[in-house]
């Protein structure tokens, strides 16, 4: 058997409970793919992204919802070692990959040496939805799973003051008719990881040319939060599934205030009603 054929068998025999079963729960429940649609697939180099590309090709080929898709990385300056292990990746696992060039690693550090990663991330944003544009699709297919999604909320809660989380998908504000959408949303990483190595895959870790001169242990407050939720799982073992299952169970009786927008409403509201 063809090395990407073993590949793309063991999503669906070996990891369909832990992956493929739970990206097509996210697609349906959040109905993220729908008939017509035309997805483009990011492709950042990493496990995750991959992983993606892998699942929604298996959707397109045999799901009964009929849709067009691309895959589509972004060069935003890696070095060519890098830029190479995409490329053989993309064609190890016989993915259609179009690599688009661009300039944001030098234009991020340029303007915020000391810590470019917000702006890096929201030049990202605008180039993906861009292209997009240009390939005519009105869907855009990122590679977050799980646990994105429950260290988003703590990160947001200890370090934002307020409750909020990473969506399984968004309207772009600035690109009409474009949506964001997360199929990864309900895949653990562990379960990631598990594909990754049971294939002997290496993958891009973080490419950045920020993250390569500095300590990545204790570069950003993500790693430690994932830490602290690593920590607490050693003891709680649901303790992730319930961070997640909070979300979609807020008891609204029992919160002092929440926005929707810009509009701000207290439990005094209608308190003595």
């Amino acid at each position: 058997m063809e090395r990407f054929k073993e590949i793309e068998r063991s999503i669906i025999t070996t990891y369909r409970k832990d992956i493929y079963s739970k990206f097509t729960k996210a697609i349906r429940d959040y109905q993220l793919i729908n008939e017509g649609d035309k997805v483009m697939v990011c492709i950042s180099g990493g496990k995750d992204s991959f992983l993606l590309a892998k699942c929604i090709e298996e959707l397109h080929k045999h799901g009964k919802v009929k849709f067009d898709v691309k895959y589509v990385s972004m060069n935003p300056g890696y070095n060519e070692e890098n830029l190479e292990l995409i490329k053989s990746n993309a064609k190890l696992m016989n993915i259609d990959l179009e690599i688009f060039n661009s300039d944001i690693f030098d234009v991020a550090n340029k303007l915020n040496p000391v810590n470019p990663c917000y702006l890096c991330a929201r030049q990202r944003r605008g180039h993906l939805y861009a292209k997009a544009q240009e390939l005519g699709c009105n869907k855009i297919a990122l590679g977050h799973h799980f646990d994105d999604v429950i260290e988003t909320t703590l990160l947001s809660m200890f370090y934002g003051a307020e409750l909020k989380t990473m969506m399984p998908k968004l309207h772009s504000d600035n690109f009409e008719g474009i949506e964001l959408i997360r199929p990864l949303y309900y895949v653990k990483e562990k379960s990631i990881i598990a594909w990754r190595d049971y294939n002997k895959l290496r993958f891009l870790n973080c490419a950045c040319k920020f993250t390569q001169r500095t300590d990545q242990e204790n570069q950003g407050k993500r790693k430690e939060i994932k830490k602290l939720i690593s920590d607490l799982r050693s003891t709680y073992k649901d303790i992730d599934e319930n961070i997640f299952n909070s979300l979609e169970n807020v008891n609204m009786s029992c919160i002092l205030g929440w926005h929707k927008d810009k509009e701000y409403h207290s439990f005094l509201d209608d308190y003595d009603e």
